[in-house]
């Protein structure tokens, strides 16, 4: 398998174009409208917010998913197109309908997302001009307006792309990403675009791209809150030549999850005033779900992520934060490690140079490992660092 690569997200694979322009959403000159095409239909999965407040275009795409098949996703930054009433469920299946005009394809064929700010009606009339502009605008070259256009709070922009070696031949996947704050599970303030040139029906990549997800953009948190517009869009359109059989399903599989992990890592480090990225591992657990439960308990703790902000090894909150998590554990037998120093086993504390732990601290990437001794089961949960800026960011995001 290829090296993950850094410099292209969604025009990797073959038979893909896209575009990011302003469309007069946000501010003047930020760019706050993408397009994604497809050079022909494509079998689409697709994974959305939980959040029973969704937004009116995560309702339009999961019925695009249902269907099984997309040409184009159409995604807006700047207005979350939530809560607007029966004008946002007109105003996304609109923005659907432009697009299949362009493209020839069915309406039903085109997914839509968008993210920004709650209870404000779309200025439809920018986005029907944006979506003009898109279209003069696609290219399969540099794709990096298109990642800049659908954020928000980030930072930065978020991009990844691996080329994978199966044994029916070789396949690109590429993905575009935001999120920076509103990050929970099931999943965040978060969008997720990924294509690949591998052929593949729905029934295939829906449960893969599960799995994934529940592995990666499902097991990150910046501040507990889920979000009502997440969408995560996998389009496969064989273009390749190559098309998917069981025996490489599993390499395909673990290239698709390099690329989201790459992702979902970048999102908590750009979370909205975060400083550092903590990496919470539950072993020895007696399930899977037990071993989720309890880190994601600690990742979300916020005496954890403020001690993990100043670098105090206060492993107290952690311990603390674990037997809250709803999963019968017994303190006697479980240890914990931070950066590699064991600080607690068997119900106290061990033997440790505190200043040294300290020192091990001062660094943006921090690991906090605890193993219960009940079981085989395992699971990670990535978190950021809680701080001031934080809650700058969040008083005045409609200013």
């Amino acid at each position: 398998m290829s090296t993950l690569n850094t410099d292209r997200g969604v025009n990797f694979p073959k038979g893909f174009q896209s575009a990011g322009i302003y469309c007069g959403i946000k501010k003047p000159g930020v760019l706050d409208l993408a397009l994604i095409v497809s050079e022909r239909v494509a079998s689409v999965a697709g994974v959305f917010t939980t959040n029973q407040a969704c937004a009116a275009p995560v309702r339009w795409s999961r019925r695009v998913v249902r269907g099984g098949q997309a040409q184009a996703i159409i995604a807006n930054s700047g207005n979350a197109n939530c809560l607007t009433g029966t004008q946002g469920d007109e105003d996304a299946a609109r923005m659907a309908h432009l697009v299949a005009q362009r493209l020839g394809c069915e309406p039903q064929q085109v997914a839509v997302a968008s993210t920004g700010v709650i209870g404000v009606p779309l200025p439809m009339h920018a986005i029907e001009a944006g979506i003009s502009q898109l279209f003069n605008r696609l290219s399969d070259g540099d794709d990096r307006p298109t990642a800049d256009a659908i954020l928000t709070t980030d930072t930065f922009h978020k991009r990844a792309c691996i080329e994978v070696a199966t044994p029916d031949g070789t396949v690109r996947i590429g993905a575009i990403a935001k999120g920076a704050g509103m990050i929970a599970p099931n999943m965040a303030t978060m969008l997720a675009f990924i294509t690949t040139d591998a052929g593949s029906p729905t029934s295939q990549l829906q449960p893969i791209l599960k799995r994934v997800v529940d592995k990666t953009f499902n097991s990150i948190t910046v501040d507990g809150d889920t979000s009502t517009n997440d969408t995560v869009l996998l389009l496969a359109n064989g273009a390749s030549g190559v098309q998917l059989t069981e025996t490489s399903l599993e390499p395909f599989e673990n290239g698709l999850y390099q690329v989201c992990e790459y992702l979902a890592k970048r999102i908590v480090r750009d979370g909205e005033g975060a400083t550092k990225l903590f990496e919470v591992t539950v072993r020895t657990a007696d399930t899977h779900e037990s071993a989720r439960k309890v880190a994601r308990t600690i990742a979300e703790s916020l005496l954890v992520k403020t001690a993990m902000h100043v670098g105090d090894p206060n492993w107290g909150r952690i311990i603390a934060a674990a037997g809250r998590a709803g999963v019968p554990i017994d303190v006697y037998r479980m240890s914990l490690a931070i950066q590699g120093v064991r600080v607690f086993e068997n119900g106290q504390p061990t033997q440790y140079d505190e200043p040294t732990l300290v020192r091990l601290l001062q660094t943006d990437t921090i690991e906090l490992v605890l193993e219960l001794w009940q079981g085989d089961a395992e699971a990670t949960f990535w978190s950021s660092d809680l701080t001031a800026e934080y809650v700058k960011i969040n008083a005045s995001y409609r200013a």
